[in-house]
């Protein structure tokens, strides 16, 4: 079994290497501090830190004894919870700095990841697998290769004895990926400010993608700013009745006209001074028609056929506007009875400087059913605010990109998701996405099926986001 085993494996990297690109194979084998941290990503990964069946609690627990094992004590480290949330508590470490004046550095990393059925998943989603040039797994790409690295560094630092001039601060937190749960960013803004004070933080949405065929690296991007996620739930009733009786009046009909219509709306192009920066620099970078529109696009945002091709691309669609989608659904109540109800959760993703009540009453005129209610369900917390371009943060990621990836443009970029970087905004830490690890532009299954990170990337972004903690803690 062990020689067919060695067989199956050569075999697979045969198949990785042959395949191409950034899907291929790594063509030199790890260096031992790259198996050192492999070991750490797996451990991550393969605890299950999801909201019904994981514990982030738990990968606490792993990552606090491996800390301790670097040399970090008890004056170190803060554990933090809350009773009503046992399994969602997380930890701040502290590495201090020589300088009394300068302020500390946060990283920042949620340990939670996104629920994920064994059933749909053509591999186990909570074990960590190699294969043709990609680690699998849940939370391999959101966002525990970071949240390995940044321990990783924590680690190394410590045993190595590195002095930095900042205090370097790290911390760990549970409920980014969910509205319900107990969001450790929002509680250490809210009760241990003091705790993560710092001049700037290092969080997730930043990195780069690659051309999707042949994985050529095309664009590093800082993240800078970010949508603001709102919850609506639209809802249609009906007196209901028994089903031997049908009526067009259905409550299961009118919501599936009304999800139809969402499905069909786009909600109008905007733009700010990051997300017109991101495309005419990312498009210049380009020789392809989508490089041209993307030119076009930053600067007529009129001109209907650049719009037109840069839709087909679902992360430019969505960074061009506000968006909404449907997400959960329920409705009725008996086999054998009309529907009385029927509802379903809309996600939107707001553009800066859109208020919320304003896409609510969007999606009541497209809906177009005075009968259906559309009700605001959630409020994640304080709208998102962008950070300000500060020349301090790009100067040394555009060296950096440029040493790792020559030739390749860093460009600001305003996130389509949501992080928990508005929290700390809220409190007046400027949040930033770095560069360093790259993914593809079909989103690498984050929040999906068969969640994969390419293992060049997480490997070459551990080398340069531990060498732009450093440049940024030594200044």
């Amino acid at each position: 079994m062990k020689r067919l085993r060695q067989v199956l494996a050569g075999a697979s990297v045969l198949a990785g290497v042959m395949a191409g690109g950034m899907a291929a194979a790594q063509e030199v084998a790890p260096r031992p501090d790259q198996l050192a941290y492999r070991a750490l990503y797996k451990e991550m990964v393969e605890t299950d830190t999801s909201i019904t069946t994981g514990s982030c609690t738990l990968l606490a627990d792993k990552i606090e004894k491996h800390l301790r094992e670097a040399g970090y004590g008890d004056a170190d480290i803060t554990r933090f919870a809350v009773p009503e949330h046992p399994k969602e508590g997380g930890l701040v470490v502290i590495l201090p700095g020589t300088s009394k004046t300068l302020k500390p550095i946060l990283l920042l990393g949620h340990l939670d990841v996104v629920v994920a059925k064994r059933e749909d998943w053509t591999r186990n989603p909570y074990e960590f697998i190699e294969e043709g040039g990609y680690f699998y797994g849940r939370g391999t790409s959101d966002m525990k290769a970071m949240d390995a690295i940044w321990v990783d560094m924590m680690m190394r630092f410590k045993k190595d004895g590195t002095k930095l001039k900042r205090t370097l601060k790290l911390a760990l937190t549970c409920g980014e990926e969910t509205s319900w749960a107990f969001n450790g960013a929002q509680w250490l803004t809210q009760n241990k400010r003091e705790l993560i004070d710092a001049e700037f933080a290092l969080n997730e949405g930043g990195g780069g993608r690659t051309d999707g065929a042949g994985g050529k690296v095309v664009v590093q991007n800082l993240h800078v700013g970010e949508k603001t996620p709102v919850n609506f739930r639209i809802e249609a009733t009906n007196p209901g009745g028994h089903s031997s009786i049908p009526i067009p009046d259905n409550a299961i009909y009118e919501l599936s006209d009304a999800l139809v219509r969402i499905r069909a709306f786009d909600f109008p192009l905007m733009m700010t001074d990051t997300t017109r920066a991101f495309f005419a620099k990312a498009g210049a970078a380009r020789d392809d028609a989508m490089g041209k529109a993307m030119v076009a696009i930053a600067g007529n945002p009129a001109d209907k056929e650049a719009e037109k091709l840069l839709n087909t691309d679902r992360s430019y669609h969505s960074m061009l506007r506000t968006t909404c989608v449907a997400t959960l659904l329920d409705g009725g109540h008996a086999n054998n009875a009309l529907p009385q109800r029927a509802g379903a959760n809309i996600n939107c993703r707001i553009f800066p400087g859109v208020p919320a009540e304003e896409v609510r009453k969007t999606l009541e005129k497209v809906i177009a059913d005075p009968k259906m209610t559309v009700v605001r369900v959630d409020n994640r917390g304080p709208e998102a605010s962008p950070p300000p371009l500060d020349p301090r943060i790009v100067k040394p990621a555009e060296k950096l990109v440029a040493k790792y990836y020559p030739g390749v443009p860093l460009v600001p970029v305003m996130s389509t998701g949501a992080t928990d970087g508005v929290f700390l905004e809220a409190v007046g830490i400027p949040s930033y996405g770095p560069p360093g690890l790259y993914g593809n532009p079909d989103g690498n299954g984050a929040h999906g099926l068969n969640e994969r990170s390419i293992v060049k990337a997480v490997y070459t972004g551990r080398d340069m986001l531990t060498e732009l903690v450093k440049e940024y803690a030594s200044r």
